[in-house]
């Protein structure tokens, strides 16, 4: 009897958590040994925490066990953090383990580290918006500082919150903290006039790339709502007391600094001596690491073009799921030695973001979404997620009605 082909994922973000599950609805009983790896003995929607973040959502439903979404007997789950991978061995070391897992196909899903753009202090004196722990943090820290502002009416910097990065997550973020402000400046009794949110973005737009008409609509609803933004200023420093922008090395005092301003590949990828573009390895057609066939790279440390602008995509939870579903298929066709590998093309269904409770801007198709109609198409294409890796009872557990 010839030995089972060993498949490890690291990382269960969106591409290792749906290759992991679309894995054991793809292979039967003892067609493959299966393996996944992840520091945390949960998934966490990251697309969600912007609002635990601002304190809009309880943290908790935006993650999912993973003994609740795999089946134990099919796919194997390991609670340990990589510290080196070792592609030219097939072997990966775990920091509580003292042998290392060899592997025969590697699925490398570990997501990212933020992209400090060589902004001084940047990741000293800043929080980032990276997972569970992290966004707690963030809610806590608002709210302390907020609590000490009575006792120190002078510190005008306890109640300044600076985000930096204008993309995305920064756009959903502020709006999900100008929603709550009212609401936290009520609570420790101080005026709303007195708490500022500065979100800054050193390109000349906010949500670069994005439809303008719809940006516009984003950046006017913010301000309508205490937003203020600088666009088109570098952050050049971030120091224990805020940061310094712009040209003129204008200082802006903050006690909370929070960083959107981008990610960068894991750094284990890089250490592993795969060839990296800016810490993302370009893949091949099947989501191949250059150099080795049987190492596939998802999520945000993979690096795919857009044909049509030369740029590259945007890592993102559509593109990371669709690169599951692609890579689950692949791997099955090369366990049962199938034939042909299927080539992976991005499909982008369109791009929703959220602006604080029942507001929102979006692209489905060539339709562009406002407001409350944004809103509610993020809540379905949230829900959609769920339901496709936990079905209907997930969906209604986690999901935002």
């Amino acid at each position: 009897m010839s030995q089972l082909k060993k498949i490890l994922i690291l990382g269960a973000g969106y591409g290792g958590i749906v290759t992991a599950i679309n894995l054991q609805k793809q292979l039967g009983f003892n067609e493959a040994e299966v393996t996944l790896v992840n520091i945390n003995d949960y998934h966490y929607i990251t697309t969600h925490l912007h609002a635990p973040a601002a304190g809009t959502f309880p943290h908790d439903k935006t993650r999912v066990k993973i003994d609740d979404l795999l089946d134990g007997n099919k796919v194997n789950f390991i609670q340990d953090a990589v510290t080196k991978i070792r592609p030219d061995d097939q072997l990966v070391e775990l920091k509580n383990r003292e042998e290392p897992l060899a592997y025969d196909y590697l699925v490398v899903g570990l997501g990212s580290a933020p992209a400090t753009f060589g902004i001084e202090g940047l990741l000293e004196n800043s929080m980032v918006i990276r997972n569970i722990n992290s966004v707690r943090m963030i809610r806590t820290h608002i709210e302390y500082m907020f609590s000490r502002y009575r006792n120190e009416p002078d510190r005008d910097d306890l109640v300044t919150i600076v985000v930096g990065g204008a993309g995305f997550t920064g756009i959903e973020f502020v709006g999900e903290l100008a929603y709550r402000m009212p609401e936290l400046c009520k609570e420790y009794d101080i005026p709303r006039e007195k708490a500022r949110i500065i979100n800054i973005e050193a390109a000349p737009t906010a949500l670069p790339g994005f439809d303008k008409e719809l940006v516009e609509y984003a950046m006017e609803t913010l301000e309508r709502r205490g937003v203020e933004f600088m666009i088109g200023t570098p952050i050049k420093a971030c120091q224990e007391d805020g940061v310094v922008v712009g040209d003129d090395e204008e200082k802006i005092k903050a006690a909370t600094v929070v960083w959107t301003g981008g990610v960068t590949g894991n750094p284990l990828v890089a250490d592993a001596g795969f060839e990296v573009n800016r810490g993302r390895v370009q893949v091949d057609e099947y989501l191949r690491a250059p150099n080795y066939d049987n190492v596939f790279i998802v999520g945000d440390s993979s690096l795919i073009f857009n044909e049509e602008t030369g740029r590259p995509f945007p890592p993102t939870a559509q593109m990371a799921t669709q690169q599951g579903i692609n890579l689950a298929k692949n791997l099955v066709t090369l366990v049962r030695d199938g034939g042909a590998l299927t080539t992976f093309k991005y499909e982008p269904k369109g791009t929703v973001a959220s602006l604080g409770k029942g507001e929102g801007i979006g692209v489905v198709g060539k339709k562009k979404l406002f407001g409350w109609q944004a809103a509610q198409m993020k809540k379905i294409i949230d829900l959609r997620y769920l339901y496709m890796i936990g079905g209907i009872s997930l969906a209604m557990k986690k999901g935002q009605f």
